[in-house]
């Protein structure tokens, strides 16, 4: 109803005059073209069947009138034009028609000089988006006011009723783009379902302040969960969101979140806080702010600050398993400054960790207060690179047993990339140089390590065409060596302060060290080998398969390790297999095998498939197996189950723990101008401790929706998923 305002464009089709008066000028157009170049001022072009002045300064036209100006068309059987009073009436299947808006009315009654009147019967039509709807009268008071009594707004096509909403009294006001609504329901298959006494709306696309769609839902651990969000568009560039949220089971919470973008500053900062939770006996509340400035064109300063009262709060407020399995919150500030050849950074960082069971503690990590880095690169003529890594940290821990100190490194690298057409090859030599001050609980308390780190990659291509199956294709075939040398240094009085070993993988293999961190660096003296081979289409271009080989040896035994992990016996790492690719239209493939080639056993596997023949439709297999620790199955999927029926399924179980994972069941209808989804989840949030939640949606094309929200998950759990309104063709 926003575009209701073009009631009062019917003036412009019955502007200053018509027939046989001296002070007339009658302008025909047997066409009734071309006034739209003329604009508002040009003139107006009138025909009917009949046209007479009755009376000095009376004109009526009859049978057919038809009136067109400045772009605008006008319909009626019957009109009479008042020039002394400036009025036009007409009557009779009174039609308004222009670019945004089709209206038509009984009767239309209009004084031309302040534009007050009134048309009866309204029916209206939406051009450029859709929308419809119609009123028993409006009442117009100026050009740019007017009121509507007993009217109504649907999206859905014409002799469509499925949902509709009814206003008794509807005030327009173009001049602040401002709608205001008293007594309004909203109506579902004949079923009011939402009432307001009062709202008002924007009659335009900018913000408006006002109350948003409500979510609604329910969860096994927090019951009925209502939240009411008001928006408060406080300025252009600035925001915010107050959301009271009602948890049946344990009280009512207050949220709110400012969002801003200045010119060199942006923001987001959000706060919750729910007094004497009912379950939980105590208050609870969380605080995530993130916030940064632009000092310049080349220097940031900014903070993220992210904490909760408890261990348990997104497990029992939360149902995104994203949020669920957080453990560790992030808290630093920064400034940072990037140019062509080197950059800095000054970082003081913190961390909150959840812990899940007391039985199994999660580490928390060590602080940096503070880290400074500076990192340069500079490329010279020859084609010589000279890279600079260094950094200086301090790091501090809340257990009082954990040693404590500060760390200055710093590694100067040169290589010199020699690359041709069919391959290359990329020599670098650097120096690693490490200092530490620990205090006194340490057994050292200075400690110094130097070493030299050298590598050699390279890499060659060969490529072959061929034809299968009536189409042309590429192969490839990509053999690739590494070799890394790097002394051995006894490095165990160094403690571990955020070093770990990192996952073995492909890109792992060349890779210098196999630690990531500044607390160790291995002794190495070993060769990777790896080879892949692509299939590619020639036309197109699109790679169709990809199949990928690789393992790394070992010339000597490994010293250096972390605390508590035993060193390698074996010369070789495991062999790593991967198979990748879009090997038809419909089915994609991702496999990942890690093998111990000296027990002959299987340390990693994944396999994945997923099937999407058409939107909306999406099957998706997983298998994920880590020795000894890890065996999932995840199946999910979308699917059609019927005429404007789809069916959602997700299906996460760990054959480890004998348990499930997630799982998900939903179902959603679309029926052209609504859709309505309902989702049931079971959400494992702790070791011991599962969660269930019901979403249940109803969505009104061009209105908003109504409930619970359950497209985050189900784009985050069933990959592929589409909502109805993106596949089906709807109004």
């Amino acid at each position: 109803m926003s575009t209701l305002p073009g009631f009062a464009l019917v003036v412009l089709l019955l502007s200053a005059s018509s027939a046989a008066a001296d002070e007339l000028a009658l302008k025909m157009d047997p066409e009734l073209g071309g006034s739209a170049a003329t604009g508002r001022q040009g003139p107006m072009f009138l025909s009917a069947d009949r046209i007479e002045s009755t009376a000095p300064n009376i004109i009526e036209a009859s049978g057919s009138v038809e009136a067109r100006q400045g772009g605008q068309n006008f319909f009626a059987n019957w009109l009479r034009y008042d020039t002394t009073l400036n009025l036009v009436e007409a009557r009779g299947e009174v039609r308004l028609e222009q670019p945004a808006l089709l209206v038509s009315g009984d009767s239309l009654r209009l004084d031309l000089d302040d534009y007050s009147g009134e048309l009866t019967q309204p029916v209206y039509q939406l051009i450029a988006q859709p929308g419809r709807g119609d009123a028993d009268h409006v009442d117009f008071i100026d050009e740019n006011r007017f009121k509507l009594q007993d009217a109504t707004y649907t999206t859905c096509p014409v002799d469509n009723d499925d949902w509709f909403l009814k206003v008794a009294d509807l005030d327009i006001d173009k001049t602040r783009n401002v709608g205001t609504a008293r007594n309004a329901s909203l109506r579902f298959l004949g079923v009011p379902i939402l009432y307001t006494p009062w709202m008002d709306f924007s009659l335009n696309d900018e913000r408006k302040t006002g109350v948003l769609a409500p979510t609604i839902g329910t969860t096994e651990r927090s019951g009925f969960d209502l939240l009411v969000p008001y928006y408060l568009n406080l300025a252009p560039n600035y925001d915010a969101t107050l959301y009271p949220r009602l948890l049946s089971k344990r009280g009512v919470q207050l949220g709110g979140e400012f969002r801003y973008l200045l010119n060199d500053v942006r923001g987001e900062n959000r706060l919750e806080y729910l007094p004497n939770d009912n379950e939980a006996g105590r208050s609870r509340w969380s605080a995530a702010l993130s916030n940064i400035y632009r000092l310049n064109a080349n220097t940031e300063a900014g903070m993220l600050f992210n904490r909760v009262s408890d261990d348990d709060y997104f497990r029992d407020l939360s149902n995104l398993i994203s949020i669920t399995s957080l453990s560790h919150l992030n808290r630093e500030a920064w400034v940072t400054t990037q140019h062509a050849n080197w950059n800095a950074e000054l970082r003081a960082q913190s961390f909150q960790t959840l812990q899940d069971s007391t039985a199994a503690p999660i580490l928390e990590p060590y602080a940096r207060l503070p880290q400074a880095r500076f990192g340069m690169a500079q490329i010279f003529g020859s084609g010589l690179e000279f890279r600079l890594d260094s950094e200086a940290t301090r790091f501090a821990h809340p257990d009082p047993t954990k040693p404590e100190g500060s760390r200055v490194l710093a590694y100067p690298t040169l290589r010199m990339p020699l690359t041709n057409s069919f391959g290359f090859l990329t020599p670098q030599i650097g120096w690693h140089g490490t200092y530490y001050a620990l205090d006194d609980s340490a057994p050292e308390q200075r400690i110094t390590r130097n070493l030299p780190i050298f590598s050699l990659d390279s890499g060659v291509t060969f490529d072959r065409p061929f034809r299968f199956a009536g189409q042309d294709y590429e192969q490839t075939l990509e053999p690739r060596a590494y070799y890394v040398f790097a002394p051995f240094r006894d490095q165990s009085a160094i403690p571990v302060f955020d070093t770990a070993l990192q996952d073995f993988s492909y890109a792992q293999m060349f890779t210098e060290n196999q630690f990531i961190g500044g607390d160790r660096v291995n002794d190495a003296n070993q060769l990777t080998l790896a080879v892949t081979s692509r299939f590619t289409e020639a036309e197109s271009g699109l790679e169709r398969l990809q199949v990928t080989l690789g393992q790394r040896y070992y010339f000597s035994a490994q010293q250096v390790t972390l605390p508590g992990v035993a060193p390698r016996t074996s010369n070789a790492t495991d062999l790593l297999a991967a198979v990748s690719g879009q090997i038809t239209r419909d089915w994609r493939i991702d496999t990942a095998w890690q093998f111990d080639t000296q027990n002959g056993t299987t340390v990693r596997q994944n396999l994945g498939a997923s099937y999407r023949p058409a939107p909306g439709r999406a099957l998706n297999f997983n298998y994920r197996f880590i020795d000894q620790t890890t065996e999932q199955v995840d199946l999910s999927g979308q699917w059609p189950l019927g005429d404007r029926w789809y069916g959602m399924f997700r299906y996460n179980y760990s054959f480890q723990d004998n348990k499930l994972v997630e799982g998900l069941a939903g179902v959603e209808y679309n029926g052209g101008c609504w859709a309505v989804r309902a989702v049931f989840q079971r959400l494992a949030t702790k070791e011991d401790q599962s969660t269930d939640a019901l979403f249940f949606q109803l969505e009104l094309n061009g209105m908003g929706r109504l409930g619970a929200n359950p497209l985050d998950v189900l784009q985050q759990s069933v990959p592929g998923y589409r909502p109805s309104n993106e596949i089906l063709q709807t109004p």
